[in-house]
């Protein structure tokens, strides 16, 4: 019956395909008229008019993201004035990109017979946006009904937060903290896999937090959702981010109104969104699958990774386009740094190599400009035109002019490897005016610092099994009897690199295990573990991102001593 449906849908696409691509031609003819002469109240009109037919189209043939994009446009044209002014350039800029996209998606669908509506949300919602408009949620073709609530948390294992008022007020303060740390690398784009993690374990300590409450059975789906995302290897878009900044609204509510906060429910609508991001993930894990079957849901056989590679289709150059942009940039500036070598080294100089250099360069310039990438291209101009100049005056350069141009090249070379993982922006073609001795460190420290974090890694593996074993073991102290030491050793790694506050952070750790666990007679409190789990775990998202092109997160480590400042440590 299915199949039936299916095959006459796409029977009815076949009738009227020639007519919806020579409407979609129709409207951006009239689209361009009108932007190039703002007086002509008759081309915007048609063009109003060619959407409305296609959106009509579009409801007979059911292509329910092409409905909602006819729609959104013929809004978006209808708020633009005859004689609009400059002001209303992105308005005109975003309603032709819709036209665009539209023509691609019908493209699309021709070839791959399935609607996909999800894929055009990004383009729906660049339309409201641009209107002032609330932008759609990720789960607006999402279908299912969360008014019951499944047991979210059956795999968590979760345990209620022990101590008196001031405890829990002194716990939830941390665990917001926890979370805002996580939300902020999350806006700022910064490790996510690290921000992710936070976000789990906040949302953990939050259902602790709220003990069997209404509240509590949203943290405990966050929780499974971080852990699925990180396992999935899921990114946090834009409406990923809005989600999260209104799951913040929440923890302020605990932190400041208390105890009393746990017994209200979170909206449906957050529901929905953290559910559909369980069913686009695609994963199969036992608790996952379990919360899909709760709704009468099974993982989507067209999950989030499928979802990227056909949206890159439909965006923008793939990462196809760009890896072999990028390796082609590469393998020229390559022999272009051979060139510079010899130069450098002063074997047999040759002064007309200074003319097969800056035509190199010339040809990158031309590249890049093309690209868009108008700070480099200029900067490879730049250059170009000094080696010429060196040439006429029938000079090799100096030792400093060298390196100037060496640092240039390396500038080049270092947006041309960014190409691949975060196409061409504006950020890219901001580096042709950073330092490479700003922006890279040498390569002898950056391999040391990968040595210090390994060790550091190493030995926070140690001390958490050290102390999981001292817990079981009826607070045993030989468990933990080298751990100071151990840390210690590690202290003097991150004083060597110059990373007084790290260091700093292991230095309290290895105290509070001396004074607190082993120098005491009586048992720990269990606060005082807590605190000491969290510092180590913070401590351990730190150092993840040492050695690699992230910068570290400071605010990691302001969390580690929070946690241990919270139980007087």
């Amino acid at each position: 019956m299915v199949q039936s449906s299916i095959a006459t849908k796409s029977q009815s696409f076949d009738l009227v395909k020639a007519e919806i691509e020579q409407t979609i031609r129709q409207a951006e003819a009239c689209l361009g008229r009108f932007q190039e002469n703002r007086e002509s109240g008759e081309d915007l009109q048609n063009c109003v008019d060619y959407l409305n037919q296609l959106r009509g189209i579009f409801i007979l043939v059911e292509l329910r993201g092409g409905i909602l994009l006819c729609q959104e446009a013929v809004a978006m044209a209808n708020d633009v004035p005859v004689g609009a002014n400059d002001d209303k350039n992105i308005l005109l800029t975003t309603l032709s990109s819709a036209l665009f996209i539209l023509r691609r998606y019908v493209e699309y669908y021709h070839q791959q017979r399935a609607d996909h509506p999800e894929l055009l949300l990004p383009i729906i919602n660049d339309l409201r946006e641009a209107r002032k408009e609330k932008p759609y949620p990720e789960s607006c073709f999402f279908d299912v009904d969360v008014k019951h609530r499944a047991n979210f948390g059956f795999s968590l294992a979760i345990t209620p937060v022990e101590g008196d008022e001031a405890g829990y007020e002194v716990y939830a303060q941390r665990m917001r903290l926890m979370f805002q740390i996580g939300l902020l690398g999350v806006l700022r784009e910064r490790n996510e896999a690290v921000n992710k993690k936070l976000i789990g374990r906040a949302a953990r300590g939050f259902a602790r937090l709220c003990n069997g409450a209404s509240m509590g059975q949203m943290w405990c789906l966050l929780a499974v959702v971080a852990d699925t995302m990180l396992d999935r290897d899921m990114a946090f878009g834009k409406a990923r981010k809005r989600m999260l900044m209104r799951v913040e609204k929440y923890t302020r509510e605990i932190v400041y109104v208390g105890k009393v906060a746990t017994a209200k429910d979170a909206p449906d609508s957050l529901f929905k969104d953290l559910i559909y991001l369980l069913f686009r993930s695609g994963s199969a894990n036992p608790e996952v699958a379990e919360i899909l079957e709760a709704y009468q849901l099974a993982p989507s056989e067209y999950p989030e990774v499928m979802m990227e590679t056909h949206r890159k289709r439909l965006y923008g150059p793939g990462a196809d386009v760009l890896k072999s942009l990028s390796d082609a940039l590469q393998e020229e500036l390559n022999q272009l740094k051979d060139k510079l070598d010899i130069v450098e080294r002063g074997i047999e100089p040759d002064i007309a190599e200074l003319s097969t250099i800056a035509a190199s360069l010339e040809s990158l310039s031309n590249t890049l400009l093309m690209l868009d990438l108008k700070q480099l291209s200029g900067l490879a101009k730049n250059q170009a035109g000094k080696l010429r100049l060196w040439e006429a005056e029938k000079r090799l350069p100096s030792s400093d002019e060298l390196y100037v141009l060496a640092d240039a090249v390396l500038s080049i070379e270092e947006a041309a490897m960014q190409m691949v993982t975060r196409g061409i922006t504006s950020e890219t073609d901001a580096l042709a005016g950073v330092k490479v001795s700003d922006r890279e460190q040498s390569p002898y420290r950056r391999e040391a610092m990968i040595v210090v974090a390994d060790e550091a890694r190493g030995a926070l593996i140690l001390a958490k099994r050290a102390i999981t074993a001292f817990i079981e073991s009826d607070y045993d102290k030989m468990h933990l009897a080298n751990l100071p030491a151990t840390l210690h050793s590690i202290w003097g790694g991150f004083v060597m690199l110059d990373d007084p506050d790290a260091a700093n952070v292991l230095q309290r750790v290895a105290v509070c295990i001396q004074e607190k666990l082993l120098d005491e007679r009586e048992p720990p409190s269990v606060s005082v573990l807590e605190a000491l789990a969290d510092a180590l775990t913070s401590f351990e998202y730190y150092i993840e991102s040492i050695g690699t092109r992230d910068d570290r997160n400071m605010d990691l480590l302001k969390l580690a001593e929070s946690s241990l400042d919270d139980v007087g440590l």
